[in-house]
Order: C-alpha cells, then sequence, then structure tokens
C-alpha cells in the first residue's frame, strides 16, 4: 500500500534511529491515553448509575400515574377496564397512598402506606416478586415493610405495628383511633429510599386509615415499552376526558433523571479538559521536534516541497498519536472498568474509604455501561485536538526560509 510520503516521514520522525521509541512522544501518548480512559469511565459510571436508579424506580413505580380532579378516583373499576383496552397497557391497579406515622413501642417513623390490590400488585410492581421474609400477604389486618425500615425500627414478622394517619390530628372534635397492622412480609428493592420509606396494606385498610368510603388515589399503569409513556398518556387523556390527568413516570421523576444528565454532562466537560492538557503536551513535542529537525525542514525545501507537503508531516504526527492514545485509553478505560469492583474494594480496604456508602446509593456494586456513542464521542474530540494540538509547530515549520533553515548547518 502506497502511503503518502508526509505520513512516512511523521512515522521517521515519531520513531528515532537509536531506539525504538521517541520517550517525549511516549509521554504525549501517555497524557492522550490517561485522558480517554478517564473520560470512558466516568461516563460509563455515569450512565450504569441512570440506569439502575431508572430500573429501580420503574420496578417500585408504574409508567404512568391516572388520577381525577379533586383527588378521588370514584369509579376506578370502570378506569381500569378503560385504560386496559390502550394498546401498550399490560398492566393496571388501584392505589391509594399517603404519609403515615408508625409506632412500635417507643419507636416511630413516617413512611409512605400504599393501599394496593394484591392480585393486580404484580403487574405493576415488583415489591410482590421481592419479598425476602414471609409472604405479599395483605388479607385482613396486615401490612408489608421494606428491609431497611425493619433494621431501623427493629421489626420483627408477626409484630403489631400501630399505624396514625393525618386525619388523626386533623380534628380536635373527633378522635379517630389508629389501625393496629401485623408484619406479613418484607421486601427488599436494593434501593434505601423505597426499603425505608414505604410500607403496604390492603385497599380496604388503606381506606379506613384515610377515611375514604370508596374510590382510590390513583390507578397505576404499566407499559410493555417505558419510552412510549407520553403517547400512551396522550391516548388516556382523550380516552378518558379532561378530569383525568395521566403523568408518566419522566414528570413524576423529572427532577432525578434530569440532574443525572446534567451531571454526566457537566463531569464530561470538566473531564474534557484532562484531554485538552494531553494535546497541549503533543503542541510542546512537536514544537520542540520543529526545532530539532529544522535542518531537514529546510532541505526539503530546497528540494521543492511546498509549506502544504510540510504541514501535512506535523498534522500527520498529531493525528497519529491522538489515534494511538485514543486505541490505548479505550483499553485501559474498558480494564478498569472490568475491575472496577475489585479495585473499589481494594481502595476501601487500604485507605479505610466508604466509597460506595448503602445509606445513600445502597449498591453492593459499582454499575457501569458503555455506550457505543460515548466512546465514539470521546475520541472524536481526542483526536479533533490532537489534530489541532499539530496546527501551531506545522504552521511553525511551514513558515521556515531554506536560506534561514540552513543557515548555521
Amino acid at each position: 500500500m502506497n502511503l503518502p510520503f508526509s505520513l512516512l516521514l511523521a512515522f521517521k520522525y515519531l520513531k528515532p534511529r537509536r531506539s525504538f521509541v521517541s520517550a517525549v512522544t511516549v509521554i504525549s501518548m501517555l497524557g492522550v491515553t490517561i485522558g480517554v480512559a478517564v473520560l470512558i469511565v466516568v461516563l460509563s459510571v455515569m450512565t450504569g448509575f441512570d440506569e439502575v436508579w431508572r430500573d429501580n424506580i420503574l420496578g417500585f413505580n408504574a409508567h404512568i400515574s391516572i388520577t381525577q380532579q379533586g383527588g378521588i378516583l370514584t369509579k376506578p373499576k370502570q378506569v381500569m377496564e378503560e385504560t386496559e383496552e390502550i394498546d401498550g397497557v399490560t398492566g393496571v391497579a388501584p392505589n391509594i397512598e399517603g404519609l403515615v406515622l408508625l409506632q412500635l413501642g417507643e419507636r416511630v417513623h413516617t413512611p409512605v402506606l400504599r393501599g394496593v390490590d394484591p392480585r393486580r400488585e404484580a403487574s405493576v410492581s415488583k415489591v410482590p416478586g421481592r419479598i425476602i421474609a414471609g409472604k405479599f400477604d395483605l388479607d385482613g389486618e396486615k401490612i408489608v415493610i421494606g428491609s431497611a425500615l425493619a433494621r431501623r425500627m427493629n421489626i420483627w414478622l408477626g409484630d403489631t405495628l400501630t399505624v396514625y394517619s393525618p386525619q388523626s390530628f386533623s380534628n380536635e372534635d373527633e378522635i379517630r383511633l389508629p389501625e393496629d397492622l401485623v408484619v406479613s412480609g418484607i421486601f427488599n428493592l436494593d434501593m434505601y429510599e423505597y426499603d425505608v420509606g414505604f410500607v403496604f396494606t390492603s385497599l380496604e385498610t388503606a381506606r379506613a386509615i384515610y377515611a375514604l368510603d370508596q374510590g382510590v388515589h390513583s390507578i397505576q399503569v404499566m407499559l410493555d415499552n417505558p419510552l412510549k409513556a407520553p403517547s400512551v398518556a396522550d391516548q388516556i387523556q382523550r380516552k378518558l376526558g379532561p378530569a383525568f390527568y395521566p403523568a408518566t413516570w419522566m414528570e413524576m421523576h423529572s427532577q432525578i433523571f434530569a440532574a443525572l444528565h446534567v451531571e454526566k454532562n457537566m463531569m464530561f466537560f470538566l473531564l474534557a479538559f484532562v484531554a485538552l492538557v494531553a494535546a497541549f503536551s503533543i503542541t510542546n513535542t512537536l514544537i520542540t521536534l520543529t526545532v530539532q529537525k529544522t535542518r531537514e525542514i529546510g532541505l526539503l525545501k530546497s528540494l521543492g516541497f511546498g509549506r502544504r507537503s510540510i504541514t501535512a508531516i506535523f498534522f500527520w504526527m498529531g493525528l497519529v498519536q491522538g489515534v494511538i492514545g485514543s486505541t490505548l485509553g479505550v483499553g485501559l478505560g474498558m480494564l478498569i472498568l472490568r475491575y472496577r469492583n475489585e479495585l473499589l474494594n481494594f481502595m476501601s480496604n487500604e485507605f479505610n474509604l466508604e466509597l460506595l456508602p448503602p445509606e445513600l446509593y445502597k449498591l453492593s456494586r459499582l454499575p457501569s455501561h458503555t455506550l457505543p456513542s460515548d466512546v465514539a464521542i470521546v475520541c472524536g474530540l481526542v483526536l479533533i485536538f490532537c489534530m489541532l494540538a499539530g496546527l501551531v509547530p506545522a504552521f511553525r515549520a511551514a513558515r521556515l526560509e531554506p536560506v534561514d533553515a540552513l543557515r548555521y548547518e
């Protein structure tokens, strides 16, 4: 294969006569390698966190929540039947939800209590399938709680919890007695916010606690594809009428997903400066090489090489260093991601650092998902930096006049 002469000269300059490769060139490419690896690792971990949070949220909450003006759905059965007829809907279930005060002896906590239909709940939530003790039994005066709440309040199966509703304290002239519910099951979703902040009981018990004669607070809807939620919500709105409001999971949890997206973009923006610094090191290397090769550049120009050909030599050198550094960086980044949890455990043990607090993340392993688009963006950005890094020395070399270059030789 015939390569351009300027590219052949670029390879020659990158490989000195007395050694396999220039130490300065290795240091420059090492900077590019580290910059690419850091960017890929950070973006992959941020993407992994985003997907874990999305899976956990959608495993606990339905894709669409239908509410009615006034706060109470008076005809939930009719709404569920009409919603089930819409294409893409895989499950619907009624829901009563609100804050309560739980008491066991001297210990108290204020979780959100959900009144659900145990026959339908499995179609819109993973909770019935994530029971780690007891069973998802809500018949009679029973309650199912999260594992983190059980640990915090030292609750065991069979314990009786006293449940106070807000209505118990809202009217001074009327006394509402609390409900005594027996713990029949404990669930674990591996997400601290849900494992400590939610409890489940039957619709009938929830109505008694919240003094509801009939109806429910909302209808939970599960879809075959969560990304179809906006279009399905529009269909629900048109079918049920303006008195009903179907809220999608994007709307209900927009703050956390927006925060994750902004964090990922900010991390990419900040860490891109690592690659930019590496590009400056390539510039310094090529400027030094320009000074060293002044005589050869003068000879080339005296033999008829134009400015464009001289510029191409240093342009190719910057591009070659960028390609090699990016390739090694991708490999290093994948290697770090492959052993990320081992590295995390090593740092935690050696330096006594809690790098992944379970109370905050409730994760036993560091999540990661490398998107090809992220790798392409990182490598493309770094190659642009490296090509631009070669322009300054390239223009300097192209401006050299043969007489000036050979004057002191």
